[in-house]
């Protein structure tokens, strides 16, 4: 795979001001996506195997090189996965069941795993002081505590995630718990319940490119593919299928849509909304997710598209991806499909004790993203930046100061999006989260708690998705204590996890 070389900040903001010249006035884009052949079987990818002793559910993944056959590429092209060539398997755990992954490196270079939205303690959460080297294995273990949701898992070295990812090393985690098992939703996995991972990306002689020259918010692929299948089509033998959608890119924001029918939204990241909540399009930036049900009628074909997508006040959306309109996926609905209810659930049994009150807020803390800062610092594997309490509610303020995209994660918990510049959010932005798409120049309030794990040397991550941006510096490190520990100044030496059973 090309690599791009190393730009700046500066070179891109300069890049951009001179396309800015000749674009701002109209609606062409630098960034557009080859309009794909629908004629390829949508790739599902397998649920993962386990195994269950002492009530423990072991995963094995393997992070392996390997070659991928594309549509219009001449020969196999060279990928990374997980079990595989591209991807890897779905993993499955309800709440309630303790699980662990042994995760093999098979590489010729060291990666991390990381569980993106789930709750679990600092040292299993795979960032990039839980590095794996090469021929060593991971071993992390915890128990799952929290909603039903659609989780993804993905590589966290410092300086090289965009890189990992791009390659193909990603899969998808479902979560289970009592009301998603009782609620009237589409649930046969690769039937009328579709895991989609969708990506873009650009070849160049049959391999994988990554060079954007500079470009803002990273390099933005002219091939979209779904499960690693361009050109993608599914069979539908249902009314309504339910579509966990991942934003699985390393830059580029998409805004989903069918063009002559609403959906359903059902759940955002962290898991089931209230009640059901009719939109017509949604927008999902790098990392976040989102689970919508679809209708469909006999015998008909449609797709699900990217439309233009409203990227807030950014300085050139031509060059950002915000003129680009594409079709994602093909459905084919058979002659006959299987009636299904209207979407509904009851609350979980743990409703009471998840909810989030804001005015058990004890703290307020202010995030400002620009350059490759946040708040006014990049990235530092030894400085700790901020320090939680367990047991504590808090609220975040983050802002983008700067004309470009960026996408907000907190490792560990799932917040509640409080407001946007003061007024209530959107239907989009309801239910639980750990990634927001931050429109230039607007005021989010985020409201968390830190729950259950303690540890005073290891940290968790905060930082932008688009990850261009996080190589380059934007994150930062949070620590979360009992009362009356003290915060370690740094991180120790040789604490990174790698190829231990912790």
């Amino acid at each position: 795979m090309r690599r791009r070389p190393h730009a700046s900040v500066a070179a891109g903001a300069a890049v951009a001001v001179v396309v800015a010249v000749g674009l701002a006035a109209c609606g062409v884009s630098t960034t557009s996506v080859t309009e794909a052949e629908f004629t390829n079987e949508l790739a599902i990818p397998p649920l993962a195997e386990s195994t269950v002793n002492g009530g423990v559910r072991t995963f094995d993944l393997t992070a392996e090189k390997g070659s991928t056959e594309f549509p219009g590429q001449d020969g196999p092209t060279e990928t990374w996965g997980f079990n595989g060539s591209f991807l890897g398997p779905t993993l499955r755990a309800e709440r309630g069941e303790k699980v662990a992954v042994d995760v093999a490196n098979d590489l010729d270079e060291a990666t991390s795993v990381h569980w993106h939205g789930m709750h679990l303690p600092a040292t299993m959460d795979g960032g990039p002081h839980q590095m794996i080297d090469p021929g060593q294995t991971w071993k992390p273990h915890w128990t799952i505590d929290q909603q039903a949701s659609t989780l993804w898992y993905h590589p966290h070295p410092h300086g090289k995630t965009e890189d990992h990812v791009y390659k193909g090393l990603a899969g998808m985690v479902i979560l289970d718990d009592d009301a998603s098992a009782d609620a009237d939703l589409p649930d046969e996995y690769g039937v009328d319940d579709l895991p989609l991972i969708v990506q873009d990306k650009s070849f160049d002689d049959g391999e994988l490119e990554l060079s954007d020259d500079g470009a803002e918010p990273g390099m933005l692929g002219d091939t979209v593919m779904v499960n690693g299948t361009i050109g993608g089509v599914q069979e539908v033998t249902s009314e309504k299928v339910r579509l966990r959608l991942l934003n699985g890119s390393t830059a580029r924001t998409y805004a989903f849509e069918f063009p002559d029918r609403s959906m359903d939204l059902i759940a955002g990241d962290g898991g089931l909304l209230d009640e059901p909540a009719e939109v017509d399009r949604l927008r999902l930036a790098p990392g976040e997710r989102a689970e919508v049900v679809v209708d469909f009628t006999a015998g008909e074909t449609v797709r699900m598209r990217s439309a233009e997508v409203d990227l807030g006040g950014v300085a050139v959306p031509a060059t950002m991806g915000g003129h680009d309109s594409f079709d994602v996926l093909e459905f084919r609905a058979a002659e006959t499909l299987t009636p299904a209810p209207e979407p509904a659930w009851s609350p979980s049994s743990h409703a009471g004790d998840d909810a989030l009150v804001e005015a058990e807020a004890a703290t307020t803390r202010k995030f400002e993203l620009e350059e490759r800062e946040i708040n006014g610092e990049r990235m530092d594997m030894n400085r700790i930046d901020e320090v939680a309490y367990v047991g504590d509610t808090e609220v975040w303020e983050v802002r983008s100061k700067q004309p470009i995209p960026h996408s907000f994660h907190i490792h560990d918990v799932q917040f509640e999006v409080l407001s946007v510049d003061g007024e209530a959010p959107p239907v989009e932005m309801s239910g639980r989260k750990d990634t927001i798409y931050l429109e230039p120049n607007r005021d989010y309030r985020l409201l968390m708690r830190f729950e259950d794990f303690a540890d005073s040397t290891m940290p968790y991550m905060y930082h932008c998705h688009m990850l261009l941006h996080e190589d380059e510096g934007m994150m930062g490190q949070f620590v979360v204590i009992e009362r009356g520990q003290e915060a370690d100044v740094g991180v120790p030496a040789g604490h990174d996890g790698a190829g231990h059973e912790h």
